[in-house]
C-alpha cells in the first residue's frame, strides 16, 4: 500500500513523479552539487514543455522562475514576496519538489516562538535516561535539511520573532548549526551539498513582526504578482477546478461560460479595472486572488453535483461569491453593488445578465 493512498493532497514530488522522472533522465544540462537536477529541468518542470509532456505548474514571466532557480544556486537563498493567493507557496513546493525531490520539509513562520522550534529539541524520555545524545535529539524540519542536503520552505518568515529571523541569517552565512549539548563531532551540523531556504512573504499582513533589515540583504528577493492576463488566469482555475473535482468524486465538466463569468469577475474586482479598461472599486477586505477562484469553482461544481443534478449556473454564482468578496469590512458590499450597477448590467450575453439578475441578494 502506498503511503500517499486515500490522501488528500499529495506533495508535488509525488503528483509529478512521471514528469520529474523523466526530465531527470533526459537532462543534459550542468547539476549543481546535491541537485536531482538541471536549474534548467527545474524551469521546465515548473514553467512546462509541450514537446516532453510536462503540464505548466506556474503562470509568470519565465524570467522569474529563473531568478528563483539562479537565487538557490548561490549560498543566499530566495525569498519570495507578494500579494495573498499569488501561489507562492505552490512556487517553492515545486522548485523544492525537482530540485530536492522533498518539498516536506517545512517551517510556518508563526508557529516558531523559540530558538528551539526553529533549530531542535528533545526527546525528554531518552534525555532523562542517557542524558544528552543523538538518539535524543529531535531535530527540526531546518536542521534535517541541512542534515540531508535539501531545501528548506520557510512559509512567512516575516510572522516569526526578528531574532529568529537573525538566527536564519547566521545559518545562511555560516551554513552550520551547533549543539552545545552535544560533545566532539556531533555537536556541529555543517549544511550538506544542496541545502538552501527559499521563504515567502506576504507583502499585504506582514503580522505583529517585521521583516528583518539584515536578512532582506541576506536573500535573493522576487516579487510574485498576480496573473497579468484573464486568459491565462481562467486557464488556471479550469485546471485546478477539475484537479480538486477529481480528487473529490465530482464526475461532471464545469460550465466554462460559468467559469470565465467567475475569473471575469475575481480578476477585475482584484486589479480595480474592468477588461475593457474602466475603472472597478476594488473590496477593501478580500484579495479575490486566483486561489480563491479556484475554492469558489470547487464549491460550485460540489453544489451541482450534490444539489443540482451536475448543472452548474451563474445564478448560483453569487451565493458563493458572498463568501469570498465580503469579509468584515461593510463598505465591500457597497463597492460589490457598484460594480453591479456600472459593470455587469452593461453587459450583454445571457451569462451576464443572469449575473445580474441576483444582485438583489447583495
Amino acid at each position: 500500500m502506498s503511503k500517499y493512498e486515500n490522501k488528500q493532497r499529495l506533495p508535488a514530488e509525488a503528483e509529478y513523479q512521471e514528469e520529474l522522472e523523466r526530465l531527470k533522465q533526459l537532462d543534459e544540462h550542468p547539476v549543481p552539487p546535491g541537485w536531482r537536477m538541471s536549474p534548467v529541468a527545474v524551469g521546465k518542470f515548473v514553467e512546462g514543455d509541450k514537446k516532453l509532456g510536462i503540464e505548466r505548474k506556474f503562470v509568470c514571466e519565465p524570467e522569474v522562475v529563473t531568478r528563483v532557480v539562479i537565487a538557490l544556486c548561490t549560498n543566499r537563498g530566495a525569498l519570495l514576496v507578494g500579494e495573498p493567493g499569488t501561489a507562492k507557496s505552490l512556487l517553492s513546493e515545486l522548485i523544492a519538489a525537482a530540485a530536492s525531490g522533498d518539498s516536506s520539509l517545512m517551517i510556518q513562520g508563526g508557529a516558531v516562538n523559540s530558538v528551539n522550534q526553529l533549530l531542535y529539541t528533545w526527546n525528554e524520555a531518552l534525555l532523562r535516561q542517557h542524558g544528552p545524545c543523538v538518539e535524543a535529539l529531535v531535530p527540526s524540519p531546518l536542521l534535517r535539511a541541512m542534515r540531508d542536503g535539501k531545501f528548506l520552505r520557510f512559509e512567512e518568515i516575516a510572522r516569526c520573532p526578528q531574532t529568529l529571523q537573525d538566527s536564519v541569517l547566521s545559518i545562511l552565512s555560516d551554513r552550520v548549526i551547533s549543539i552545545p549539548e552535544l560533545a566532539g563531532d556531533d555537536g556541529v551540523i555543517y549544511a550538506s551539498e544542496g541545502f538552501n531556504i527559499i521563504a515567502t512573504s506576504n507583502s499585504v499582513d506582514e503580522g505583529v513582526n517585521r521583516m528583518s533589515a539584515a536578512l532582506k540583504r541576506r536573500m535573493n528577493f522576487e516579487q510574485v504578482k498576480p496573473i497579468a492576463r484573464l486568459g491565462d488566469e481562467i486557464d488556471v482555475v479550469v485546471r485546478q477546478t477539475e484537479k480538486l473535482n477529481a480528487k473529490a468524486g465530482i464526475t461532471f465538466k464545469p460550465d466554462p461560460m460559468v467559469l470565465e463569468v467567475l475569473v471575469t469577475v475575481f480578476h477585475e474586482l482584484r486589479n480595480g479595472q474592468s477588461i475593457a479598461g474602466r475603472s472597478t472599486d476594488r473590496l477593501a477586505g478580500s484579495a479575490m486572488s486566483t486561489a480563491e477562484a479556484v475554492a469558489v469553482a470547487h464549491a460550485m461544481s460540489v453544489h451541482a453535483f450534490y444539489y443540482a443534478d451536475g448543472r452548474m449556473t451563474v445564478e448560483s454564482l453569487v451565493h458563493f461569491l458572498l463568501g469570498s468578496a465580503l469579509k468584515d469590512k461593510p463598505e465591500d458590499r457597497r463597492r460589490l453593488r457598484h460594480y453591479f450597477d456600472t459593470e455587469i448590467a452593461e453587459r450583454r450575453g445571457d451569462h451576464w445578465k443572469a449575473l445580474y439578475a441576483q444582485r438583489h441578494l447583495l
